[in-house]
């Protein structure tokens, strides 16, 4: 028997898989550790077990392996599967069509993106946890940032070289004194659903955060990504 781990919210997951990224040819089906690297997601989703899973691509090679493991539809729309599509128009569209045909209405939106292969469900328990609370409409995971300050980072205007934020003070302090500073992980993202058409994105405006690093903080964007996953244990 599949664990419930929210019994009283209805949660609408989604898991977009575009065909089209430019640094990997077909990111998202890339075999790690010999599976593709979207089974990684769709398993994870299928153990928390969510009220829908909706599986939302533009691609009929990535739509005929994923239906091995989940029941999809059909393909997205084109006008939604472009490289300058936002994610909250897919979220969208796919949110609204699944609470038409399923009759019901979400209570929690959860986007689970594919080029995170690892994720914890204690992790996922506590996004539910936080967000539960009255004073936060969206959770998000973190990783912080390493060695990258932005109070370091430099800017080329006009050929000058310039501080890249106000906030860098030029006495070269030591890296521990500056104010810690994070990246979103792309593990999870966990909204309610008013928030997310409120606020028009999956960060909402009462935001709390789940830290994770090690091999939980990596996200495939790169070459460099899929050997530092391959490698990990």
């Amino acid at each position: 028997m599949k664990k419930n781990y929210n019994h009283s919210k209805k949660i609408f997951c989604l898991i977009p898989a575009r065909s089209g990224s430019k640094r990997i040819k077909n990111k998202n089906i890339k075999k790690l550790k010999g599976q593709e690297l979207f089974l990684y997601t769709v398993k994870f989703a299928k153990k928390i077990n969510p009220t829908h899973i909706c599986f939302s691509t533009d691609s009929k090679k990535y739509l005929s392996l994923v239906k091995k493991h989940l029941i999809v539809d059909k393909l997205r729309p084109k006008k939604l599967s472009g490289d300058l599509v936002k994610t909250y128009d897919v979220f969208k569209y796919e949110l609204l069509n699944a609470e038409k045909k399923l009759q019901i209405k979400f209570d929690y939106l959860l986007l689970l993106q594919p080029t995170v292969p690892f994720r914890k469900i204690s992790d996922y328990k506590k996004s539910l946890e936080l967000i539960n609370s009255k004073n936060c409409d969206s959770v998000v995971t973190l990783n912080s940032v390493e060695g990258y300050h932005p109070e370091r980072m430099k800017i080329i205007k006009k050929g000058y070289t310039k501080n890249y934020t106000k906030k860098t003070k030029e006495n070269m302090q030591p890296i521990q004194n500056l104010e810690k500073v994070y990246l979103r992980s792309g593990s999870i993202y966990l909204i309610k659903r008013y928030a997310f058409f409120k606020y028009r994105n999956m960060l909402g405006k009462k935001l709390k955060s789940i830290i994770v690093s090690g091999k939980y903080s990596i996200n495939i964007d790169n070459k460099k990504d899929l050997i530092l996953a391959e490698k990990s244990n």
